[in-house]
């Protein structure tokens, strides 16, 4: 995997549980992360969710229920995943896979007191 720094997680398994809208990814250190549909969908690293820069992201709401329909292969180094809703834009690379799962509680804390805050619901 030319290109690749030493560093960079590499994934060993990737299934998609549809039925209860989960990625399940392993990485090649023994890590595994049950990653909620919803959760990477608010979460995409995409300009249209993120903005194109610090503080103009665009809070992500109503997407309890969304799913992934497909995932792509990008390379040697990411994913990009399309979601029910339409969204498909944004990269998914291993290592921002392996960051969201390595702190998936804080940022799920830190994304639902964004939508406490907006007076908005998931």
């Amino acid at each position: 995997m030319a290109g690749l720094l030493p560093t960079t997680p590499q994934p060993t398994e990737l299934v998609l549980h549809q039925v209860s809208r989960v990625l399940e990814i392993a990485f090649a250190d023994g890590a595994r992360f049950h990653l909620p549909c919803e959760f990477l969908r608010v979460s995409s690293p995409s300009a249209e969710v993120r903005g194109h820069g610090i503080g103009n992201e665009t809070l992500q709401v109503g997407k309890a229920k969304v799913n992934i329909t497909a995932i792509e292969p990008v390379g040697h180094y990411a994913i990009k995943l399309v979601f029910d809703d339409g969204h498909d834009s944004g990269l998914f690379s291993w290592e921002y896979l392996y960051e969201l799962g390595r702190d998936q509680a804080v940022l799920w804390a830190q994304y639902l007191a964004k939508l406490n805050a907006a007076g908005a619901s998931r």
